[in-house]
């Protein structure tokens, strides 16, 4: 397993797979080292992450294995459907998953996502449009949501 630390614009992340897939990307403690030397096998998806905050990637072209149990695995396989620019539900997630009364259940899996943007635990928002819960914190969450969908420059004049 490889491991790398890189800056992006609300962190450092850290990034963890080998040459078949990404096991994991999360945000760790700001005195964290950025890695000089990127393991070839995260180079490109060092380089995705970057196209992404930089405005030029919408969308990943990555292996996945994030590890979780069944019902994880199923709310993350609905997770990352969500496109990029829109927003969900707990309760939408629930629904698709075919049982409304699972939010919480959800609402949990989604908090336990361990790749970070690529499974875009960040666009699923209260019933109420609200900014709930975010391991990364809200700020984050804000910051990611407005990345993805800029309000329009309105004109002055």
């Amino acid at each position: 397993m490889k491991i790398a630390f890189f800056q992006t614009p609300i962190g450092v992340a850290e990034i963890k797979g080998d040459e078949h897939d990404l096991v994991s990307i999360s945000i760790v403690n700001e005195n964290q080292e950025i890695s000089t030397n990127i393991p070839d096998s995260l180079k490109n998806a060092v380089q995705q992450l970057q196209e992404y905050f930089t405005g030029e990637r919408k969308e990943f072209q990555l292996k996945l294995n994030p590890q979780g149990t069944p019902f994880q695995q199923k709310v993350w396989k609905v997770l990352i459907k969500v496109p990029y620019g829109e927003t969900t539900t707990y309760l939408a997630l629930s629904r698709k998953l075919g049982d409304e009364k699972a939010i919480r259940a959800v609402a949990a899996a989604n908090g336990k996502n361990p790749l970070w943007i690529v499974i875009p635990c960040h666009r699923v928002i209260g019933s109420d449009g609200s900014l709930t819960g975010y391991a990364g914190g809200l700020w984050r969450k804000k910051w990611l949501l407005e990345h993805e969908n800029p309000p329009s420059q309105t004109s002055l004049f």
